[in-house]
């Protein structure tokens, strides 16, 4: 990508918030426009990132066995009925949008548990066909009261929901477990510390609930972490009468050894049970060919929420002062950053149409009018992991390769670029 193309805003990073640093850079850039409150445009940067999460989730769900299908965003009344949730969520607890017209009533898709299970029931007809997970990802709509954050607390955002579908309940807490597992991996691929955090259900109606938890100081939630067991507890576990349940499900015995800290939720794994299939009336024929209730399980990932982190908790700083931030490789829409020097126009794009050629996306900075210092500066405001200055002693053969995060440098053969930033990650 040519930087010229990409039409940032000159930015004062002496006037950003300092709450939420990496998303205000963002938005002073113009990568991030707020049309209101918990509304927002995303530019190339945010889209490319969100892009790379989203197939390294697809990655490890198809992995899995998992089925990514898609689901409609306007869900009529009648299928929340069904299920007895409309008065929850438009009235008791108000969190959806509600469209009412001569068509009908309609509501904007804050989750997707009866389309899940009423899609579901159409295919699985037969425990022959069980387990099956489908899963999609799309964007969610939820009436919050208080949108802040930036994308920690939005009205719309792009999320992974998937829904388990299993003969018995033994089986469902196979799979609930089978998903744990694949939600490690994920995080642990996007670069996020991830603690798995026993929690409540809440509206999802499951019994069984997990969260997935990084610590930063921006988070609204309060957790307990045993380090050693990598396991935690949400605070308000601890004011159920029946937190004895919950901890005994994740292990948690002594909450003596747990250490308090805030943190954000990314993800949130319920077992359902039959509560949608029975209220439902949706069943599958067992080996005798008797009718019975699917055993589901809940699975959801906020794609903004990981983006806004990762940028929030890898801010860069020069002597107290904000340079901006870096992202991590795995994640990052523009690996290295290209600058040059007056008369190096030439070899700087002989380099970015070699990296292009090596499936390595880049940034080629060819703007006018700025000095190497504000070039070198915007690699950090957009996040771009590495950068490399084209100067008077490029040979042709090997170019400095400088990290924005550790400032570390390493002079790399050319033709063996690709070789570097693969064993990267």
């Amino acid at each position: 990508m040519k930087l010229s193309k990409l039409n940032i805003k000159k930015i004062n990073l002496k006037d950003v918030d300092e709450n939420y640093i990496g998303q205000d850079i963002l938005l002073k850039l113009g990568e991030l426009y707020q049309f209101e409150s918990g509304i927002y445009g995303y530019g190339n940067i945010w889209t490319k990132i969100e892009k790379n999460v989203e197939n390294i989730i697809i990655d490890e769900l198809d992995k899995a066995d998992c089925i990514q299908v898609q689901w409609p965003k306007l869900q009529p009344k009648k299928i929340w009925d069904q299920s007895n949730r409309w008065n929850i969520y438009t009235k008791e607890n108000d969190i959806m949008f509600t469209i009412n017209n001569n068509f009908g009533e309609y509501g904007l898709a804050p989750t997707a548990e009866e389309c899940a299970t009423l899609f579901g029931a159409n295919r699985l007809l037969s425990y022959k066909q069980l387990p099956t997970t489908y899963y999609q990802i799309g964007e969610k709509f939820r009436k919050e009261i208080r949108a802040r954050g930036y994308l920690f607390r939005p009205r719309t955002f792009n999320m992974l929901d998937a829904y388990s579908f299993d003969k018995d309940e033994n089986g469902m807490h196979e799979t609930f477990n089978k998903m744990h597992d694949v939600y490690l991996n994920i995080f642990k691929r996007i670069g996020i510390n991830i603690i798995p955090v026993v929690s409540d259900g809440g509206t999802m109606g499951g019994r069984v609930s997990e969260e997935f938890q990084a610590i930063t100081k921006l988070g609204e939630d309060i957790i307990y972490y045993d380090e050693e067991n990598n396991v935690g507890i949400n605070k308000e576990v601890l004011d159920f009468e029946d937190k004895d349940t919950f901890l005994k499900a994740f292990g948690v015995s002594n909450v003596d050894n747990l250490k308090e800290y805030n943190s954000v939720e990314l993800g949130n794994n319920f077992e359902l049970g039959t509560k949608y299939s029975e209220s439902m009336n949706l069943y599958y024929q067992d080996e005798l060919g008797e009718k019975k209730p699917y055993y589901m399980g809940c699975y959801g990932i906020g794609l903004g929420r990981i983006i806004a982190t990762t940028i929030e908790n890898n801010i860069i700083y020069k002597n107290d002062t904000v340079k901006g931030f870096s992202l991590p490789l795995s994640i990052a829409p523009y690996k290295l950053q290209i600058i040059y020097k007056d008369g190096k126009e030439n070899e700087a794009k002989e380099l970015y149409e070699k990296l292009k050629n090596e499936n390595i996306d880049c940034i080629l900075d060819d703007r006018e009018g700025y000095s190497i210092g504000n070039k070198i500066n915007d690699t950090y405001v957009l996040g771009t992991p590495y950068f490399t200055i084209i100067g008077d002693k490029f040979d042709g053969k090997t170019i400095d390769i400088e990290e924005t995060k550790s400032g570390n440098k390493e002079n790399v053969n050319i033709e063996n670029i690709y070789n570097y930033f693969n064993n990267k990650g």
